[in-house]
């Protein structure tokens, strides 16, 4: 099953032959090393690249271990070359290499070379990785599947496939296990025994049942303001357990660096300033996030809200809560003033779009309750709601555009229709 994965392969098109080191980012098993030594390769060789001039090296293969050195590891790349043409430098895993800052910089050097890398453990990640070269790294981060991406490979009807995909996420390995019951137990097996594990080791967390009851709380609330005092709080009076919020923020900024969650700020809009605390934390990947609780928590409409968060950031846009300042007047006619929540404030560069989720505008009531939020914004900028009905777009007197969620994940221009 081959899928294309377009856009990342776009964009590491794009970036060929500037100078800078590519540092493919993104949670493990999400297709970073499919990305580069499949796709990648494939288009250089579409484009005339001699075989001999792609040098690829897996750091994490057992016939390499002599390359984790750093002096063999040079030694290795410069007999390779031979010419003045172009070579494309590939290496996976290159956590392993020792040193590997200084290597890759040596790379750097070469100016015939061009250098692509992958990297799953602390030193890659996305607030490390400008850093790590000296300002030389340039990130492509990938994500799991998105629908879009799943469904092009998908044997099933639409309807069929937001099933599978609400349920078990889009880790691209997950497409290749026929039953339900092979898909939760490749996740749940993944869960602990990769990403779990992986943590537990690399920050040597000494308190196991603690990381985990976190991840518990963090999966059962997806989407909920939260913050590390109110965290601990929560330990202290549901589990009777005390643990520092200073722990827990500890712990949270882990998860965060491993791509294993995300953290969405909450944004004033119309003061135009960000409130630190609380946020919303999502999952990066939603079958994920259902593995964790084995299954037993799926509510659509929860899980709804974290596809739509995850697909905005697909897309490139900085993701934040919004929240708006509603005027109005209670039942006496004083006047009153509430802080509504707009779910979603999308940004990249100076486009901006204001997106709430919405499982169902059943009754008047419903929708004037989730139009609400939207209506406070005196702005120009487009203002959609995502519902769960198979609806493909509607837009209202207000602007208010409403689009269902299948048509909204498969359309990539859909924010602006």
């Amino acid at each position: 099953m081959k899928i294309k994965r377009q856009s990342y392969l776009n964009r590491l098109i794009n970036k060929k032959g500037n100078g800078l080191i590519k540092v493919v980012t993104g949670i493990r098993r999400c297709g970073k090393s499919y990305l580069l030594f499949n796709l990648f390769h494939e288009h250089l060789l579409d484009e005339g690249v001699d075989e001999s001039h792609i040098i690829e090296i897996a750091l994490d293969d057992r016939t390499n271990i002599e390359l984790r050195n750093p002096d063999s590891m040079l030694a290795y790349v410069k007999s390779r070359i031979v010419d003045k043409e172009p070579y494309y430098i590939i290496l996976d895993e290159v956590q392993l290499l020792d040193e590997f800052e200084d290597v890759l910089n040596s790379f750097l050097h070469i100016r015939n070379a061009d250098v692509y890398v992958t990297g799953s453990n602390s030193k890659f990640l996305s607030s490390d990785v400008i850093t790590e070269f000296r300002g030389r790294g340039d990130e492509i981060r990938v994500y799991p599947l998105s629908f879009r991406e799943f469904m092009s490979v998908y044997d099933g009807t639409v309807d069929e496939g937001w099933d599978d995909y609400f349920n078990y996420g889009g880790l691209p390995l997950v497409l290749s296990c026929p039953t339900p019951e092979e898909k939760s137990e490749y996740l749940i097996s993944q869960f602990k025994k990769v990403y779990l594990s992986d943590l537990l080791d690399r920050h040597q967390i000494r308190n196991a049942e603690e990381f985990d009851e976190l991840l518990d709380v963090l999966a059962s609330a997806i989407g909920s303001l939260t913050n590390p005092l109110k965290l601990a709080n929560t330990f202290k009076s549901v589990k009777g357990k005390t643990i520092s919020d200073k722990t827990l923020k500890k712990y949270l900024d882990y998860l965060i660096d491993a791509f294993l969650v995300s953290k969405a700020k909450r944004y004033d809009v119309k003061g135009k300033k960000y409130i630190n605390s609380p946020a919303k934390y999502y999952f990066e990947d939603v079958g994920l996030r259902n593995a964790r609780l084995e299954f037993r928590q799926t509510e659509e409409n929860h899980i709804m809200e974290n596809i739509i968060y995850n697909e905005l950031r697909v897309r490139g846009f900085r993701v934040d809560v919004g929240l708006v300042e509603h005027y109005g007047k209670d039942g006496e006619g004083r006047s009153t003033k509430k802080q509504l929540e707009v779910d979603f404030v999308a940004t990249k560069g100076s486009k901006k779009y204001y997106v709430q989720s919405a499982f169902s505008l059943s009754n008047p009531e419903k929708m004037q309750q989730e139009q609400r939020s939207l209506k406070s914004i005196n702005d120009s900028f487009k203002k959609i709601i995502v519902v769960r009905d198979n609806i493909k777009v509607r837009r209202d007197d207000y602007g208010i555009v409403t689009v269902g969620i299948c048509h909204f994940l498969l359309d990539e221009n859909s924010l602006d229709l």
